[in-house]
């Protein structure tokens, strides 16, 4: 198991480049891990199947490449529904905070 470092705890918390944003259907756009968690959070129900279902994971594409976490990642691609996506969103964000402590 590889230690989390404070600057990687940075890092993935930090607002990514205005050109690695995601862009939601529902208008939103997100820049941050924690604006996902906010919009995952506030979005209906087929805002997050549009872009989660059974031909797309963007939300999981997007916290991989443009975020660069794997783990969130990888929990976003099983989420079954966008509540449980938020909770896992939620549960990561507040993991890496108790890293910058």
């Amino acid at each position: 198991m590889v230690k989390m470092l404070n600057k990687d705890a940075q890092r993935l918390l930090a607002a990514v480049p205005a050109n690695n944003a995601f862009w939601c259907c529902d208008g939103h756009t997100l820049r941050s891990m924690r604006e996902l968690e906010t919009a995952l959070t506030d979005m209906s129900d087929e805002a997050f199947a549009y872009h989660s279902n059974a031909d797309k994971a963007d939300f999981s594409t997007w916290v991989g490449g443009a975020i660069g976490d794997d783990k969130l990642s990888k929990d976003l691609a099983k989420s079954p529904n966008r509540s449980q996506a938020a909770k896992y969103a939620k549960a990561r964000i507040a993991f890496l905070e108790h890293k910058l402590v």
